[in-house]
């Protein structure tokens, strides 16, 4: 899961990622363009399961699985273009998995921002979404005349993607972006090959100053809500500071803090959900005495496609898979009483990996 941090200068964005991180290596400055170059953490996802499975396997290891952030540097009107190195900027986002854009939802006379005429997260929201659809146009203009020189060739494929490449620029004229647009699931296939930005799912990330703790919520958080979530687009709130002075605390004295300021869980926790439910993501776990691992799936896959993410022998020699629920794990308390109980299942090709699963493949190649 890679997922690349975009918005306008002086919104948080580097603040965001040096806390979630805890790298401290993204430079925080009141000015635009202080990061120029995309920074890169990597972060182990918190999952209790797996601190569950730990403390009943005592293994020698546990493995956690890992999203990957970029902070990417502040986009700005005309970035499509080659303002403020737009252009470099926008060859980042093409990379990652799925966009977080943080928007300024918070007043601070100390911190600039860089349209210079007061807090409005919707104007900044267009500004940003505006670039990135002008730099998909450019990119699917290029493709599309390559494509009619090509598409005289008795070869379907040249054919089906200037058909899908003029719908999608028909879309994006209109100043929609391509995750707007409803696919096929042939020509999902064939859109993952045109690396448009405005195709990745999007999460919206309102910053938050201190004092609007701990309802999480002020006039500017209403207004992207009202606007995003009747389209069934995902909005979550987070104060880029506070997470910022967890840095360097304990994992104990982080929840003591969180506790204290009447918060449930920190921006991580909340992001890394998020990023699972943007991407439809899963975890299944392999548990015994050598290891405890979280392994990350897209949701929907069959039992040999899961093994194959562990090993591809796993796929191809696939024979079966012992699968346990964690919930019966929890309820019975071993691995030895789920069998007892008759829950632990012996599943076919065709079985669909569920999120919590505790799997044991059985192959042979």
């Amino acid at each position: 899961m890679k997922l690349g941090i975009v918005g306008l200068p002086n919104v948080g964005k580097s603040t965001l990622f040096n806390s979630i991180t805890k790298a401290a290596n993204a430079q925080v400055a009141n000015y635009p363009f202080c990061t120029v170059n995309p920074n890169i953490g990597t972060v182990l996802v918190p999952d209790k399961r797996l601190d569950f499975l730990e403390r009943l396997y005592k293994p020698k290891k546990k493995v956690q699985a890992i999203v990957e952030f970029v902070d990417i540097a502040g986009l700005v009107k005309g970035a499509s273009h080659g303002e403020g190195l737009g252009n470099q900027f926008l060859e980042h986002i093409r990379r990652t998995a799925a966009i977080v854009h943080v928007t300024r939802c918070f007043e601070d006379k100390n911190i600039t921002h860089v349209m210079g005429n007061g807090i409005d997260p919707l104007r900044d929201i267009e500004i940003i979404e505006t670039e990135l659809i002008l730099a998909d146009l450019e990119l699917i203009s290029k493709k599309l005349e390559k494509l009619k020189r090509n598409a005289k060739s008795n070869d379907k494929k040249p054919l089906i993607e200037k058909h899908l490449a003029t719908k999608i620029k028909t879309h994006l004229d209109k100043g929609y972006p391509a995750r707007t647009l409803e696919f096929s699931a042939c020509e999902k296939t064939i859109l993952k090959d045109f690396f448009l930005i405005t195709s990745k799912p999007i999460l919206y990330v309102c910053n938050i100053s201190e004092n609007d703790l701990p309802s999480m919520e002020n006039k500017y958080t209403k207004i992207v809500k009202e606007n995003f979530q009747k389209n069934h687009i995902k909005v979550i709130t987070i104060c880029a500071k506070i997470e910022a002075e967890l840095y360097g605390l304990s994992e104990s004295d982080q929840k003591t803090f969180l506790k204290d300021l009447g918060l449930k869980e920190s921006a991580l926790n909340c992001l890394t959900k998020s990023g699972y439910e943007l991407l439809r993501l899963a975890t299944f776990f392999t548990a015994g005495k050598d290891e405890v691992r979280a392994w990350t799936i897209k949701r929907g896959v069959l039992a040999p496609q899961a093994g194959g993410t562990i090993h591809s022998d796993f796929e191809k020699g696939f024979i079966r898979a012992e699968v346990m629920n964690f919930d019966d794990l929890v309820r019975f308390g071993s691995e030895k009483a789920v069998k007892d109980a008759g829950l632990l299942k012996s599943e076919g090709k065709e079985y669909l990996v569920k999120d919590g699963d505790i799997i044991e493949f059985r192959f042979n190649v």
